[in-house]
């Protein structure tokens, strides 16, 4: 699954941490779900996406349906 975290995580000037922080996770956790080497639990993807004022699916695509 891709996503869209880092750049919109950057827009705002957020370090890795600061993101963790605000989502209740681990800045090793925000780091595997930017890089795509984890795929966050849906609580934690509905906050990701509340936090950034967007659809979870404005934040996260399935690479499969990408075209």
């Amino acid at each position: 699954m891709r996503n869209r975290i880092a750049a919109l995580r950057a827009e705002r000037g957020w370090t890795q941490a600061d993101l963790a922080k605000r989502i209740g996770v681990s800045r090793q956790s925000v780091n595997a779900i930017e890089t795509g080497r984890f795929d966050p639990s849906l609580p934690v993807a509905f906050r990701l996406a509340r936090l950034f004022g967007l659809a979870v699916e404005e934040v996260f695509t399935d690479e499969q349906t990408d075209g």
